[in-house]
């Protein structure tokens, strides 16, 4: 499967980025999924809930479904949390996997980055990162895009993934 990442710093623009190229790719018509790192502890679960309580109970894996969607949740249990690579293996077959986080991983990326958030720019110590998406100008020798732009970054990522 293709891959191209989002990365960059908490409130960098990230999330809003992943949405518009969403939007924007599956427009296109090609298909998508994502993949979200997150560094806390999260829980799609709500307590109380029929799977909640399966999950509590000590259940590994608890697959929610009804006719709309649905969802197979797994309990590391004190494992290791699983590598991208083995994430990935888990998905369905689409034409692009966008992944947001995962800044260390190897696969090619775009840096989202905002001014007002005060962090430094992560491309300069990381060749997997192609291009900078920011609100100002930056001084970067990468390819660099307005964060707003996103029909120029979405054919950017085409592009790099050999989807047009």
């Amino acid at each position: 499967m293709k891959v191209f990442g989002v990365t960059g710093w908490k409130n960098a623009g990230k999330t809003g980025l992943m949405e518009r190229l969403v939007s924007d790719i599956t427009g296109r018509g090609f298909t998508v999924s994502t993949l979200k790192h997150a560094h806390h502890n999260f829980d799609v679960d709500q307590p109380g809930r029929d799977s909640y309580r399966h999950r509590a109970a000590g259940a590994q894996q608890v697959l929610l479904s009804s006719g709309k969607r649905w969802a197979l949740m797994t309990e590391l249990r004190e494992t290791a949390e699983p590598s991208l690579d083995a994430l990935l293996a888990q998905m369905a077959p689409v034409d692009l996997i966008l992944i947001e986080g995962w800044k260390r991983e190897a696969h090619p990326k775009i840096e989202a980055w905002r001014a007002a958030a005060e962090h430094p720019l992560i491309a300069p110590n990381d060749p997997t990162i192609l291009a900078v998406a920011s609100d100002v100008a930056v001084d970067t020798d990468r390819v660099r895009f307005d964060l707003d732009d996103t029909v120029a970054i979405a054919d950017f990522v085409l592009g790099q993934v050999g989807l047009v």
